[in-house]
C-alpha cells in the first residue's frame, strides 16, 4: 500500500479549537493499528479526554503544552510522547506555528470522553 498524506482528507475535530485529523491508515486498512495525523493550529487546543486506548505519539512540528494526568510538560518536534489507556490528557498549542503530530494507536474498540 502507498498513499501521499495530502491525497487523505483532513476532518475537524468538533471537541478540539481549531484541530484536525487525518486517517492515513485506519482500522479497516491496517490489521493491528491505526496511524493518524493530528494538527492544532495556533490558538488551538484539544480539551481535557480520555480514550479507552493507548496512543503512541511523534511531534512532527510545533510547541504544544501537554496535561497527562498530573504531568504538564512542553512538547515540541522531536518529542516521543506515550498516553497509557484511560488517563486524561489535553493539548494546547503555544507556538506561533502549527503543532502536528503522528498519533498510532491499537485497532480495539476506543471511546473518547471529554473530563
Amino acid at each position: 500500500m502507498h498513499k501521499k498524506v495530502n491525497d487523505v482528507k483532513s476532518n475537524k475535530i468538533e471537541a478540539g479549537i481549531n484541530t484536525s485529523i487525518q486517517v492515513l491508515l485506519g482500522s479497516d486498512e491496517m490489521p493491528n493499528f491505526a496511524l493518524r495525523k493530528f494538527v492544532i493550529e495556533e490558538g488551538g487546543e484539544m480539551p481535557m479526554h480520555t480514550n479507552l486506548v493507548e496512543h503512541e505519539q511523534y511531534v512532527l512540528k510545533g510547541n504544544a503544552k501537554v496535561t497527562l494526568g498530573d504531568d504538564v510538560f512542553e512538547a515540541s518536534e522531536g518529542s516521543v510522547l506515550y498516553i497509557p489507556a484511560s488517563i486524561p490528557h489535553s493539548y494546547k498549542n503555544i507556538g506561533k506555528d502549527s503543532y502536528e503530530f503522528l498519533c498510532i494507536v491499537p485497532n480495539k474498540k476506543d471511546k473518547v470522553e471529554l473530563v
